[in-house]
C-alpha cells in the first residue's frame, strides 16, 4: 500500500486516530484472553510474591521491589504480547487489509494501537498502585509522575516491537514468538527479582533489553531517586526503532 493518499480520500487525521484508538481499546478490552495476561498475570505476581517472599529483592520489603517491576510487565504484557497477538490475526482473517483501504495511514495506526495501550495502562497502573497501597502497605517515596511518564513511553515502544513482530510474521509464528520472547524478558530483565542472582553477562544484557531497562527506571522514580537518564534512554531507543521500522515494513495483508 502506497504511504500517498489521494486527496479525494483524505480524512483530517486526528478524529481518525481518535476513533481507531477507540475502536482497539475496546477490542482489548473485550478480549478475555488479553485480559488475563495484560491485568490478571502482573497482579498475581504483585500479590502472591509480596506476600510469600520467595524471590530474590534484595534488602528491601519485596512489594517495595516488585511494584515497579510488575508495572513494567504490565506494559510488555499488554503492548508487545496482546497488540502483536491481536494485530496478527487481524491481519491473517483481512480485518487489516479492509483498513488499508481507508485513508488511515500505517503511521496513524501505529499511533491509534499506541493511545489504545496506553489508555489500558494507566487504569493498570492505578490498579496496581491501589493493589499495592491498600492491600500490601506500599508507601510511595515519590516519583508518581515520572512513573506514568515512564509507563506512557513504555507503551509506545512495546506497542511498536509488538506491531513490528505481527507485521513481519504470520499469526501462528506471532503467537508464539511473542509469548517466547516476554518469558525471555522476564526471565534476563530483574523485574521480578533481583538481577544480581544472574550471571553478570545475563544481567548486563537484561539491562539492555527495554523491560530491563523501563524496570530500572520505574524503580528509581518510585524509589524517588528522580529520573534514572541510561535506562530511559534505552527504552526511548529501543522505541525509536521499533517505530521508525514498524512505519516502514509493516503490512496490511501476510
Amino acid at each position: 500500500m502506497s504511504g500517498v493518499v489521494p486527496a479525494e480520500r483524505r480524512v483530517p487525521l486526528v478524529p481518525a486516530i481518535l476513533a481507531q484508538a477507540r475502536m482497539e481499546l475496546t477490542l482489548l478490552v473485550r478480549s478475555g484472553e488479553s485480559l488475563i495476561v495484560t491485568l490478571g498475570i502482573p497482579l498475581g505476581i504483585l500479590a502472591f510474591f509480596s506476600l510469600v517472599e520467595v524471590l530474590p529483592t534484595g534488602d528491601e520489603p519485596a512489594v517495595d521491589f516488585l511494584l515497579p517491576g510488575v508495572l513494567a510487565i504490565s506494559v510488555a504484557a499488554t503492548g508487545l504480547v496482546a497488540v502483536a497477538i491481536q494485530t496478527a490475526f487481524e491481519r491473517k482473517y483481512g480485518v487489516l487489509k479492509l483498513l488499508g483501504g481507508t485513508p488511515l495511514p500505517r503511521a496513524a495506526f501505529v499511533v491509534a494501537k499506541a493511545l489504545a495501550v496506553a489508555a489500558l495502562l494507566v487504569v493498570q497502573s492505578c490498579l496496581a498502585v491501589a493493589v499495592a497501597t491498600l492491600g500490601l502497605g506500599w508507601r510511595p517515596a515519590g516519583g508518581i509522575a515520572l512513573a506514568l511518564a515512564l509507563v506512557l513511553l513504555g507503551a509506545a515502544t512495546f506497542t511498536a516491537l509488538g506491531l513490528l513482530m505481527a507485521g513481519a510474521l504470520r499469526a501462528e509464528a506471532t503467537l508464539a514468538a511473542a509469548n517466547a520472547v516476554f518469558l525471555v524478558l522476564l526471565v534476563v530483565s530483574g523485574v521480578t527479582f533481583d538481577a544480581s542472582a544472574l550471571p553478570a553477562p545475563l544481567a548486563l544484557l537484561g539491562q539492555a533489553l527495554p523491560l530491563g531497562a523501563l524496570g530500572t527506571a520505574l524503580r528509581a522514580a518510585l524509589h524517588g531517586d528522580g529520573i534514572a537518564v541510561v535506562p530511559t534512554a534505552v527504552v526511548a531507543g529501543w522505541g525509536l526503532a521499533a517505530v521508525a521500522l514498524t512505519v516502514r515494513t509493516f503490512r496490511w495483508e501476510p
